[in-house]
């Protein structure tokens, strides 16, 4: 058997504080945490924040505040808001991060596979040439081959100017 050492991942499965309720709306309803967080931005309708289980390195969801499960009830002027993140998310990934590729998407309840089928949520996942192999089919596990904190500090320090004269 292989064992891969990732000690960075070790405050993510021994996390003490449980949140009760929705994990995205306590994230929304506390700016004062977007470090701890690790929230790229925030604005009236929307906030986009790294996700702490990603597929690759740069892996982030863009969020509405709005609490909902239903794509179809949410606001047009929130869904509009959120497409725009994605389009200038997805410039920032491939001209910022150096993303070869990115895929983007909804699972819309835990049917489709949503991790938290509360609060919708929208992927924006980099891809890279040679980003994968068999060792998630085959040994379920991923390999994040660099430090989190590090591309979250990356990210945040090029969405200042990404995500600037959005409105």
């Amino acid at each position: 058997m292989e064992y891969l050492y990732a000690p960075w991942r070790s405050e993510y499965i021994t996390e003490s504080e449980k949140v009760e309720g929705c994990v995205f709306c306590n994230i929304s309803e506390n700016p004062q945490k977007d470090e701890e967080f690790q929230v790229l931005y925030r604005d009236d309708l929307c906030f986009i924040v790294m996700n702490r289980y990603p597929y690759t390195p740069g892996h982030f969801m863009i969020i509405p505040h709005n609490h909902t499960d239903s794509l179809e009830s949410l606001p047009s002027k929130t869904w509009l808001r959120m497409t725009l993140l994605a389009q200038k998310g997805v410039d920032m990934l491939k001209n910022g991060f150096g993303a070869e590729g990115v895929n983007i998407g909804m699972n819309l309840g835990a049917a489709a596979g949503a991790g938290i089928a509360e609060h919708i949520h929208l992927h924006l996942v980099p891809r890279f040439s040679r980003d994968t192999n068999f060792i998630t089919t085959v040994g379920n596990t991923r390999v994040y081959s660099v430090d989190f904190v590090q591309i979250y500090k990356k990210l945040k320090s090029m969405s200042e100017n990404y995500f600037k004269d959005i409105e």
